[in-house]
């Protein structure tokens, strides 16, 4: 039994090593989210009243909406490429577990996309405003809430993997069910920057965290799967 398990894990480390070293060849596929979440963080308190409390008090909702946005847009690369020139079709009949390797995929997009975001979201909050203690949380609510996101967003990337432009409809499917994330993350943000407790909206956080990495890349690979058909 833990002979196949060594080996499916060396077929996931394999996935993400191979997009490692295809993401590097490509930078400005993971560069352009990144550009992209500092550019309107950056821009946003030059569009509002400059007042300290004020920007303090929109931080919140102006790190989650960017962070949403540029999830989105960065989902449009997780199986383009590898859907174009066969990759997935030989993924699905490898005979390795198809759910494991795209959840590899997953979690290396994630590293490229998500988590830079994740270590630059603190210093977007210190410049709209928030306390300096107040990075821990903010990290942390970015932290668990990206991968959320990222994991609800493969979802959609499955489901729309056969269309030429499916970047509008990936945001109608992946909107309404990252709502929660959203307000959740939003609500503790909101509260680690005022000073308040923040563990219940951080807890909540956590366990849509755990939600997601149980059910989405089984539902991924089903909607990959279809979308190869």
């Amino acid at each position: 039994m833990s002979a196949p398990r060594r080996s499916g894990l060396q077929a996931a480390g394999s996935v993400m090593q191979r997009d490692l070293l295809l993401a590097f060849r490509r930078p400005g596929e993971w560069l352009q989210p990144l550009g992209f979440f500092a550019l309107v963080t950056t821009l946003f308190p030059l569009a509002v009243d400059p007042e300290a409390a004020l920007l303090r008090q929109l931080a919140p909702a102006a790190l989650w909406v960017t962070l949403l946005l540029t999830s989105l847009l960065a989902l449009d690369f997780l199986y383009r490429e590898d859907g174009r020139d066969g990759t997935l079709e030989q993924y699905a009949v490898s005979g390795q577990s198809f759910t494991a390797l795209l959840l590899a995929k997953t979690a290396t997009h994630w590293l490229l996309t998500g988590l830079p975001m994740v270590l630059a979201g603190p210093l977007a909050a210190i410049s709209l405003g928030a306390p300096p203690s107040a990075i821990p949380g903010v990290f942390f609510a970015l932290l668990l809430g990206s991968i959320s996101l990222s994991l609800i967003g493969s979802i959609g990337a499955g489901l729309t993997l056969g269309l030429r432009r499916g970047g509008a409809l990936l945001s109608l499917l992946v909107l309404p069910l990252v709502m929660p994330v959203l307000v959740f993350g939003a609500r503790a943000t909101a509260l680690v920057i005022a000073g308040d407790e923040a563990s219940s909206s951080l807890y909540l956080l956590a366990a849509m965290g755990v939600l997601a990495l149980t059910l989405a890349p089984l539902a991924a690979a089903a909607a990959v799967r279809i979308s190869l058909e």
